[in-house]
């Protein structure tokens, strides 16, 4: 079975509108793992040494990962940030050998949410700037720690949708899930922890 591990990064999840339809749909896709990281790390605080290292094994009994988070200020929350500087510095700089090399090879895949219409996000929009090139920063880290990147999930006014729109998205997210599954087949024999 496809081991598809889902790190939720949003700061009070009982709050989303969207994010919170997008993850309880998720969740019912086979072989999906959703962790809501607020839960675990509510101060924002991931030791390199301790919480990096069981995070580290996390990602590495996974086949595939997704980061699902709302846009914040063209950019990610805190504890993601936060989650990159620990687990990744570890993984790809202290433990490169025994967890980042062995890392490298997972597939990526961003799926986030933001609060203006598509519209706005290009050179003549209100944004002025892409998805892609707000995912920038992203994308050089995925190429840096040598994670194929796959074609990003986003949802626009994700907090104006109406009911009918959100199930859409919600629905959206699962298909697109499939699709990522689909593409980049299981290559490990351990379950995501």
């Amino acid at each position: 079975m496809s081991r598809t591990l889902i790190l939720l990064f949003h700061r009070d999840i009982a709050q989303s509108y969207a994010n919170l339809a997008l993850r309880d749909r998720a969740a019912t896709v086979p072989g999906v793992k959703v962790v809501d990281m607020q839960s675990l790390y509510p101060g924002g605080v991931i030791d390199m040494f301790t919480d990096a290292g069981a995070e580290a094994q996390r990602l590495l009994s996974a086949d595939r990962i997704v980061l699902q988070f709302p846009v914040q200020w063209y950019s990610t929350p805190a504890l993601l940030k936060a989650w990159q500087d620990s687990v990744l510095t570890r993984m790809f700089y202290v433990f490169a050998e025994d967890e980042g090399d062995r890392l490298a090879g997972t597939p990526l895949m961003v799926a986030a949410t933001a609060g203006n219409i598509a519209g706005a996000y290009g050179r003549g929009g209100a944004n002025r700037f892409t998805i892609d090139e707000i995912f920038t920063p992203l994308m050089a880290t995925a190429h840096r720690c040598g994670l194929p990147w796959h074609a990003p999930y986003i949802t626009f006014s994700a907090d104006k949708l109406s009911e009918a729109e959100l199930a859409d998205a919600a629905e959206g997210y699962a298909g697109a899930l499939d699709a990522f599954i689909e593409a980049t087949p299981a290559t490990l024999g351990q379950e995501v922890a």
